[in-house]
This record gives structure tokens, C-alpha cells and sequence, in this order.
């Protein structure tokens, strides 16, 4: 079983390949050569082992991070 998280994009690097997610508050820096749509800035991604695996819309990211949050005891956003 794998486990992506919803992360919001807040950088992306000249290229396009490579690009900072924030999950709840932490920044990762991810690959996004996956995805075969253009992001921007504020697109919302699921992630998984450091890669983004597909674009996906902001009610969807903020329902999933609910989601999260319920599990873990507290607000993910």
C-alpha cells in the first residue's frame, strides 16, 4: 500500500522538474517530471516517496488534509 499526501506547489525550479510542496506546514522539495500537465504555483499535488504522482483540485487536497488531520488529532492546513 502507498501513502501520498495533498501538498499545495510554492516553488518551481526554471525547469519545471523539480519543486517545493507544503503539507500542513512542512516544505519538501519533490520531483514533478511525473506529471505530464503543466503546474503552477498553488496547484495542488499528491505526493508520494518524493515525487509528485498526479495534479489534483484544491477541494479534493483540502478534504484529504481533513482527513489527515482527524487521524493524527490535529488541524493539517
Amino acid at each position: 500500500m502507498c501513502v501520498g499526501f495533498p501538498g499545495k506547489i510554492v516553488d518551481i525550479d526554471g525547469d519545471g522538474d523539480f519543486g517545493v510542496v507544503d503539507i500542513g506546514g512542512t516544505r519538501r522539495q519533490v520531483v514533478l517530471m511525473l506529471i505530464d500537465e503543466e503546474l503552477n504555483l498553488g496547484d495542488y499535488v499528491l505526493v508520494h516517496a518524493g515525487f509528485a504522482i498526479h495534479k489534483i483540485d484544491e477541494d479534493l487536497a483540502k478534504e484529504k488534509l481533513d482527513m489527515l488531520g482527524e487521524l493524527v488529532g490535529s488541524e493539517i492546513h
